[in-house]
């Protein structure tokens, strides 16, 4: 399939990040004597959108304390945890051959918008992306709003969504694109493989000719 334009979610799929949010989610977990997470697998079961929900299975609950004093908290852990945090292995190259296409790029993510810029300058790869989308907070609410106000801008043609997460299957199903999904971020992949749609075991399975054509093994 030849696509005019390639969007990437960025947490899972693009940054090996999952580690950090389950260290960063333990520490908030440990300061109020709650069971922590204690593999990935647990993390796998338990993850998803609203992440609201998400913190609700874990035992948090919100009529004692405000969830946005709780993203607050849960942000200053993760931007330590995350600074050890490497992008996918096979990312740089994929991102390369692409850019090297002349199809244009861009990120769509739940993450607040100047915290993403800050972390694609720190990876040295914002220079693959035409554009970066990201939330104007740090709540992590649903990329759909923030994609429909991209897609009335650009109005793009033909767009393929790289994502980790069913959400990102929900966002693309939502505005009209193609999704694959990447079984190696913050959902497993018999989670993602219970929906209708391409998963991959790797983004090295993600094959790219420099006719543009993008097809997946």
């Amino acid at each position: 399939m030849n696509y005019s334009h390639v969007l990437w979610d960025f947490n899972g799929t693009i940054l090996d990040d999952v580690q950090a949010c389950i260290s960063s989610t333990n520490v908030l977990l440990t300061r109020r004597d709650m069971p922590i997470i204690s593999s990935i697998e647990q993390y796998h079961e338990l993850f998803g959108f609203p992440i609201k929900s998400y913190y609700e299975k874990l035992g948090f609950d919100f009529e004692k304390e405000s969830f946005e004093d709780l993203a607050v908290e849960w942000v200053e852990q993760y931007l330590q945890f995350v600074k050890r945090a490497p992008v996918h292995i096979g990312i740089i190259e994929k991102l390369a051959i692409i850019k090297a296409c002349g199809i244009p790029q861009s990120v769509l993510s739940a993450t607040e918008l100047s915290m993403l810029t800050g972390q694609l300058n720190d990876l040295n790869i914002s220079k693959f992306f035409d554009e970066i989308i990201g939330h104007d907070n740090i709540h992590a609410h649903s990329k759909i709003d923030i994609g429909s106000e991209w897609v009335k801008r650009i109005q793009p043609s033909d767009v393929l969504l790289i994502g980790d997460t069913l959400h990102d299957l929900e966002v693309a199903k939502e505005l009209g694109f193609d999704c694959v999904l990447i079984a190696k971020g913050h959902q497993s992949k018999n989670t993602l493989m219970s929906h209708d749609v391409i998963v991959l075991d790797d983004v090295r399975d993600l094959n790219v000719t420099f006719q543009g054509h993008l097809s997946f093994s």
